[in-house]
């Protein structure tokens, strides 16, 4: 069984993916920091750095973005790469604008103060800006329309042969401007002509809407926004025809279900309002999850672990026996590989699930035969395959290390929920004052709506009394309130940053 869980809190959306009921993939967005991949912008160029040929942009986010040479030139390359497909090149290549295909220099092509026209490829992560390009896209859920790139084609994921044909002369026939070109998504096998039609017909009108804005605007603006994560998650359980999507707030549910409608002759999808009153996230034991994502040793059922280390420059899981009772077996080299192999999975999924990317090295457990080294690798590639960032997996080495690179499109799980700790000058994390007031509003409706606790005192470290002074505590008081509960603040400096104390006022003692 596949379940898709919606979790909303006032600053904080979560999604999880179980299948089986066990936590497959998990996304954390916020409002301060919302996911910007994909929004196309009416830019500013701020600054032209001659020596890296590239230039920072103002698009009216918080960071500059950031723009590099090769982002600005035609790149077949890149596109192949971001889409997995291949191109039929049914255009003259010599048409592509010489001014941009000659171009040795970035100075060539913008100027200081110029207007450009340009789209998010990489989220801002820390102090560094987004990647953008000038090479836009518009996804749908079918088609991929790339407004000033004259090319057609199909991705490499749809591998039968007559659905590739169909769609390849489907394609070609839409009458659409010659300078437009069409990618084919992987969703589209199952797509009928109508549907295509309809799509690429309502991603033409979304380019020609974000070309008007970008006219009407006057300085750096969003002309065009990607879907919302609830979207999304609606269009994800259709096409991987997920059992179940269950929200936990009401106007969320209700607006899944008004978009539910356009799809719901494709796929009997459940969605359900969430009325029990433990928490949706523990009841699911997502919370648990969480917990264990945020923790560098992870224990394997096998009686392994893995132990996750972040360096300046990689991520290095190492895979460790353990207290495996099975090493004491005559076979220990089969042992060793059922260790990897479990180890294998098990870091497919944590790699979702705390949205590791970059350069990543996977230290198995030494194994003599060369065979199990191959049964290990084929495992490793065949859980990355469920993985909707892009990955590439390189050999193992007589060391059992495994070279890999996963996409980095988003902050990482850590990244978003901790900051540096002012205590150890980031060796260690705390969480953040935002972290910690979405725990404080957890945990308040939890004692109000199910633990009927209705006269409360909140005891906060000084430091995050005055976060909560400028943000939340209104919010809290005014939802104790609503509820016919009463909440007191007091201030406790013996506490930890991350410490708050929940104390009832009819007994005085400590609420565990």
């Amino acid at each position: 069984m596949q379940e898709i869980l919606i979790n909303i809190e006032s600053k904080e959306t979560r999604y999880a993916f179980l299948k089986h009921g066990k936590l497959h993939d998990l996304i954390l967005e916020r409002k301060k920091s919302r996911q910007i991949t994909g929004n196309i912008y009416r830019g500013k160029v701020i600054n032209i750095l001659h020596n890296i040929q590239s230039a920072f942009i103002d698009i009216n986010e918080e960071e500059n973005g950031f723009i590099h040479i090769s982002d600005i030139l035609e790149n077949t390359k890149k596109f192949e790469e971001m889409f997995e497909m291949d191109f039929d090149l049914d255009y003259d290549i010599s048409k592509v604008d010489e001014k941009k295909k000659s171009a040795k220099d970035i100075s060539q092509l913008l100027k200081i103060d110029q207007p450009v026209l340009v789209q998010v490829v990489k989220e801002p992560i820390g102090t560094k800006g987004a990647r953008l390009t000038s090479n836009i896209s518009i996804a749908g859920r079918y088609l991929v329309l790339l407004p000033n790139n004259p090319r057609r084609g199909v991705s490499r994921k749809i591998e039968n042969k007559g659905d590739r044909e169909r769609l390849k002369k489907l394609i070609r026939s839409f009458e659409m401007p010659q300078d437009i070109g069409l990618i084919c998504r992987t969703a589209s096998s199952n797509a009928t002509t109508e549907m295509l039609i309809e799509e690429a017909t309502d991603l033409l009108r979304s380019w020609e809407t974000t070309i008007d804005n970008f006219h009407k605007s006057t300085g750096p603006t969003c002309l065009f926004e990607e879907s919302d994560l609830i979207k999304r998650a609606l269009v994800y359980a259709v096409d991987k025809k997920v059992d179940r999507l269950l929200v936990d707030d009401y106007s969320t549910f209700q607006r899944c279900k008004r978009l539910y409608h356009k799809y719901m002759e494709e796929h009997p999808l459940k969605i359900e309002f969430y009325r029990d009153k433990v928490p949706m996230f523990q009841r699911f034991h997502v919370e648990r999850e969480i917990d264990k994502a945020l923790k560098r040793k992870i224990w394997l059922s096998c009686g392994g672990y893995l132990f996750f280390e972040k360096t300046e420059a990689m991520y290095t899981v190492d895979v460790n026996s353990g207290r495996s009772s099975s090493l004491t077996t005559t076979n220990v080299e089969e042992s060793l590989v059922r260790i990897n192999l479990e180890a294998a999975e098990e870091i497919a999924r944590q790699l979702r699930i705390r949205n590791i990317g970059g350069l990543i090295i996977c230290d198995f457990i030494d194994m003599q035969i060369r065979k199990n080294q191959r049964r290990v690798l084929e495992k490793l590639r065949e859980c990355m395959k469920e993985d909707s960032a892009r990955c590439t997996i390189l050999g193992m080495s007589e060391f059992g290390l495994v070279e890999m690179t996963r996409q980095r499109n988003r902050e990482s799980l850590l990244q978003t929920l901790f900051t540096f700790c002012p205590y150890c000058q980031g060796s260690g994390h705390v969480k953040n004052h935002e972290s910690v007031s979405v725990e404080i509003e957890r945990m308040l409706k939890k004692l109000i709506y199910s633990e009927k606790e209705l006269s409360l005192k909140l005891a906060i470290h000084p430091e995050l009394d005055k976060f909560l002074e400028l943000s939340d505590k209104q919010f809290f008081l005014k939802l104790s309130r609503l509820s016919g509960a009463h909440l007191e603040f007091v201030i406790d400096d013996s506490l930890h940053l991350n410490q708050f104390e929940f104390f009832s006022l009819s007994s005085h003692e400590r609420i565990d």
